[in-house]
Order: structure tokens, then C-alpha cells, then sequence
């Protein structure tokens, strides 16, 4: 990633722009390598307010700049999606001559996409009293160890599957309140963030106990995103609701944040590590902004300024920074998916 100084832009000719018949939020890149090369597998899923809703798989060339959809690579999702994830190691996966893709919703759902097709093969309710599901508000895939999934829910739980064999691995009552994100770290580690306020760590050796490393200085806060740095496993980013900040997070000395990043001029929506940086992280919200940080070795008296910005359309809702495309940042905004190379 190239310095720039902080007032940069990224400019029109590195952006493209998909639109939507409707409006969007949930996104995701495929990790696994497409025929022909530079061609790259993006999902997106509609956020309409009722039942029927969509996710739609849109080929991206990197070569020409162009997105394609195909008919065939669309299908209904029941209510807007909270979250889409390919498999992130496709060569660990059962399914290797086709992209494996999980949704959350009313329940967690496996789809396989093929190259003209796509087949809903595992609806998972973690349930073990009704036949309905407590809505989840988002996933994570475990990237160490691929079998297993961690949602979280409104039922102020988290439940770790094994997708593989379409189990409940275990369920913890992780929070006081809804829980709205959860992030892996190790293959038995992960951490979550709630209504209640605050970000806590669960090891599955020792599932009596969670340790809080954060929590809102305003009491019952909600926190409503977690990153966890892969490139550093010390570090990991939340936001609060309504809140124009991102807080980084350093575990080894909780309660305090190592860096807050204050210059968005509304609400913080979505929030990305670089994936082949430990120091950087986009972060986009409600000003319409999306903003690039390099996280100094010693913040400075004044705070950090952002080394790039873009500016959207319109609020931005969701963000992704892929592994498989490290040169490229996805917002979604109203109804168009921007990618914007960085």
C-alpha cells in the first residue's frame, strides 16, 4: 500500500461501480482462484424490509474493470441477509470444484455456487426448543480451523457450529444483552460484542469464562462491530452505536483503548483490517466517507488523521476489505456496490 498524504482522494478511475435493482448491505469475496484468471466471485444481498429478499453473485474482471451477473447465480434469501462469507480456505474445503457461501438471517444457511448453479445445502437452527430461530446478527467462518462457524444472536447467545456435520459444537450465553457481532481470533478463540457494551474474549478450553476487555464509557452503550486483526492478534477494532469513532483495542492491556479514531463527521457503520497490513484499517459511516488509517507505533497528542479518503454517494452501510483482492475495498451505498482500488 502506497503512503499518501491525508487529504488524497481515490479517484473516479479507481472506483467501479455496481448497481443493484435494490438496495444493498451484506457483501462478500470469494477466496478461491476462478477460471479465467483476474476474474473474482463478489456476493451481494439485497436489504429490503420484508420476507423476500436476494443475494446475487457478480463476477468482477480486475483486468477490464467490469462487473457481470448471471441469472443463474441469484436466488431468493429469506429476509435481507445480516451477513455473507465464502469459505475462507476453499482447498480445505469438501466442496473444492465449486464456491461454498454461508448466510445468516433467521437462520444460518450453507448455498454451494457452482458455475451456472446454486444449491441451498444446510439450514442450520440453533434452536434446541422451537422449530424458529432467534434472528443472528452476524457470523464469523473460522479461518484456522474451517469447520466450524460462530454466530451471534439477539438471544444474547453465540453458538459455535460444526458446519461439516451440521452440529451445534456449543452455545454459550455470552452477554446480557443481544449480542450483534462475533470475530474469530485462534481456532478455539473468539470474541464478541453486545448491547450490553462490551467486548469479550471466550477460549472453547474454559467455555465457564469470558474475559471483558472493553466496555462503553457510557454505560449500556451498544457496541455494534468487531474486527480482530489477523495479521496481529493483539489488536482488534470496535464501534459504538451512533458514534462517530473507531476504538482499536489492544487485549494485552484491556479497558484502555490504544488508539480512538475520531474524524468522521458522523455515525461509523463498518470496519475492515487491511489484510496484508497489521497497521491498517478502513473504516465508513453516515457522512458518506470511507477511510483509510495507518495506526502510528505511538499515537501523537492530536490524534491520527485518516492517510486517504473517499467519499460515496450516499451512507455507507457495509465494507470489505478481501484477502483475495488486497488492492481493492468494497462499500456498499443505497443500491450500487462500489469497489475502490486502494
Amino acid at each position: 500500500m502506497e503512503n499518501s498524504s491525508q487529504d488524497s482522494h481515490l479517484r473516479s478511475e479507481n472506483s467501479v461501480t455496481y448497481d443493484s435493482p435494490y438496495p444493498l448491505y451484506a457483501m462478500a469475496f470469494s477466496s478461491s482462484a476462478r477460471s479465467p484468471p483476474h476474474h473474482h466471485r463478489i456476493a451481494v444481498g439485497s436489504f429490503i424490509e420484508e420476507y423476500n429478499n436476494r443475494v446475487d453473485i457478480v463476477s468482477f474482471d480486475e483486468e477490464t474493470l467490469t462487473m457481470k451477473t448471471n441469472p443463474n447465480l441469484s436466488f431468493e434469501h429469506p429476509y435481507p441477509p445480516t451477513k455473507l462469507m465464502f469459505h475462507p480456505n476453499p482447498s480445505a474445503s469438501l466442496r473444492k470444484s465449486s464456491d461454498l457461501l454461508a448466510s445468516s438471517g433467521d437462520y444460518l444457511r450453507l448455498w454451494e455456487v457452482r458455475d451456472n448453479s446454486i444449491e441451498s445445502i444446510s439450514i442450520l437452527n440453533n434452536s434446541k426448543t422451537s422449530e424458529f430461530c432467534a434472528p443472528l446478527t452476524s457470523f464469523d467462518w473460522n479461518e484456522v480451523d474451517t469447520r466450524r462457524i460462530g454466530t451471534s444472536s439477539i438471544d444474547t447467545t453465540c453458538t459455535i457450529w460444526d458446519v461439516e456435520r451440521g452440529v451445534v459444537e456449543t452455545q454459550l450465553i455470552a452477554h446480557d444483552k443481544e449480542v450483534y457481532d462475533i470475530a474469530w481470533g485462534e481456532a478455539g478463540v473468539f470474541a464478541s460484542v453486545s448491547a450490553d457494551g462490551s467486548v469479550r474474549i471466550f477460549d472453547l478450553r474454559d467455555k465457564e469464562h469470558s474475559t471483558i476487555i472493553y466496555e462503553s464509557p457510557q454505560p449500556d452503550t451498544p457496541l455494534l462491530r468487531l474486527a480482530w486483526n489477523k495479521q496481529d492478534l493483539r489488536y482488534m477494532a470496535t464501534i459504538l452505536m451512533d458514534c462517530n469513532k473507531v476504538v482499536i483495542l489492544d487485549i494485552r492491556s484491556p479497558t484502555m483503548p490504544v488508539a480512538e479514531l475520531e474524524r468522521h463527521r458522523a455515525s461509523v457503520n463498518a470496519i475492515a483490517w487491511a489484510p496484508q497490513s497489521h497497521r491498517h484499517i478502513c473504516s465508513a459511516g453516515d457522512d458518506s466517507q470511507a477511510l483509510i488509517w495507518e495506526l502510528p507505533t505511538v499515537a501523537g497528542p492530536n490524534g491520527i488523521d485518516p492517510m486517504s479518503m473517499y467519499s460515496a454517494g450516499a451512507e455507507i452501510n457495509q465494507l470489505q476489505w478481501s484477502a483475495a483482492l488486497p488492492d481493492w475495498i468494497a462499500v456498499a451505498f443505497s443500491n450500487k456496490m462500489q469497489l475502490l482500488k486502494v
